[in-house]
């Protein structure tokens, strides 16, 4: 039987010959966006871009209106404090207490030229801190990029998946991992990348709870801030506030950024809220290694951030400002915006489970997950890597599982890049991909 593949096998395994990719089943994010990048050129066939989580919707103007203001000040012709420019931090402290209902002071909001570079800082100063406790825990699914930031720190990390550790189950499960006393600090996304499954109270307060014991500093990524949209979160200073392991210990750095909530991932500007205990800790081997002060905050900001960046761009810390401000002053809904890309999951799994598709990751704790900027998917009893390969014959690219530390066999799907026109287009070929791989009634 004839198939109805839009790329040939012959033509995928030619473009990642000459990209030279080792091993496409797990192929990085970058990876992947080459090849679908490269088989649309040579072709003139658009790909449904499931790969790279980059925003889909345009910049706040806001931002826009303030960074153009703030460059017409002249504010390009000076070097910016490596702390931050006043107007940002004020405004991420009360950001923070408007939306999760935390105080953490000025001075302790700290930015970072990015997500990624509010992770680095911290893995550094983290793992430094206390002889001994030099390893990092992650609970996997995650970002493949800090995983990647360790291997060029020669840090070593610990994972597991929380697929089959969800409620009760965490409590042992985090004990037996942190009872060796070696690791600094543990990583998540709420909600996450790539599931969207979303840490509920009971859990954080747990990891809360054995941070404090353990002495560990919680490093908690939120990236898609308030994007739970089965709740009405991002409403200022009135509940309910996001879920946040800061009410539950004073060991913890929040990780804000800019990119998904306000779509300005071009400037690259994001947060590290540091609590103000642990901002004001002395730690005897970071005054050794370092020579300064061997306060965590400022040796995070002094001695380590500004060798890595030198300061954030003085123009969109301006901007940013401006956007955490007004989504205070209840003049910028900022989830009324970003609520899109739950509408296009909503649409994108409705096309995928109709054609024998499943959700990998199907429920929190209480709830059926939500819709979002990520969701995941299996199909029958495919691997990942095979799922991902078959997935762009018929031109849809995602990465697998695998890749972000999941032990279930599948691959993550980015909503950001979904166009009205593409729709259909995705509901042709996955039509054509159930008929060209018929399940029987084990895998369904």
């Amino acid at each position: 039987m004839k198939d109805s593949k839009v790329f040939s096998e012959e033509l995928v395994d030619r473009v990642v010959g000459e990209l030279q990719i080792a091993d496409l089943c797990n192929a990085t994010i970058g990876e992947v966006l080459l090849v679908a990048s490269r088989l649309e050129a040579l072709t003139g066939i658009p790909f449904i871009r499931m790969d790279q989580g980059s925003p889909g919707l345009e910049a706040n103007r806001i931002g826009v209106e303030a960074e153009k203001a703030a460059l017409d000040r002249g504010v390009g012709s000076q070097y910016p404090a490596a702390a931050g420019v006043p107007e940002l931090k004020e405004q991420a402290s009360r950001f923070v207490k408007a939306f999760l209902d935390i105080d953490i002071r000025p001075m302790s909001c700290v930015p970072t030229t990015g997500g990624v570079a509010a992770s680095f800082s911290s893995f550094i100063a983290c793992t430094q801190r206390i002889p001994g406790k030099d390893k990092v825990l992650f609970i996997d699914p995650g970002f493949p990029i800090q995983k990647s930031q360790l291997k060029i720190l020669g840090v070593e990390c610990r994972s597991f998946d929380i697929h089959d550790f969800r409620g009760p189950a965490l409590r042992d499960k985090l004990e037996s991992c942190l009872g060796g006393g070696d690791i600094a600090a543990i990583v998540y996304s709420n909600p996450n990348n790539p599931a969207w499954i979303c840490l509920e109270e009971s859990e954080l307060a747990v990891i809360g709870e054995l941070a404090a014991k353990h002495d560990v500093v919680v490093m908690e990524d939120l990236a898609y801030f308030c994007m739970d949209f089965r709740h009405p979160y991002g409403r200022p200073f009135a509940p309910p506030y996001a879920p946040t392991v800061a009410r539950y210990t004073d060991n913890y750095i929040l990780m804000l950024s800019s990119s998904k909530i306000f779509s300005y991932a071009g400037q690259r500007m994001a947060l590290a809220c540091i609590s103000d205990s642990l901002f004001d800790r002395y730690y005897p081997a970071l005054a050794g290694r370092y020579g300064d002060s061997g306060i965590f905050g400022q040796t995070f900001i002094a001695s380590i951030l500004y060798m890595i960046t030198s300061g954030c761009t003085a123009s969109t810390q301006y901007a940013y400002a401006e956007m955490l401000k007004a989504s205070c002053d209840g003049l910028l809904d900022f989830n009324a915006d970003t609520e899109e890309y739950a509408r296009r999951a909503h649409r994108m799994k409705g096309i995928f489970l109709s054609n024998g598709f499943h959700i990998v990751y199907d429920r929190d704790v209480t709830l059926p997950v939500g819709d979002g900027f990520f969701f995941t998917l299996g199909y029958g009893n495919m691997s990942g890597g095979e799922l991902l390969k078959e997935l762009l014959y018929y031109g849809v690219s995602c990465i697998n599982l695998a890749t972000t530390g999941s032990l279930q066999q599948g691959v993550r799907a980015c909503t950001s890049r979904m166009t009205e026109n593409l729709y259909p287009v995705l509901e042709e070929r996955m039509k054509a991909f159930a008929k060209d791989h018929p399940l029987d009634d084990s895998e369904q």
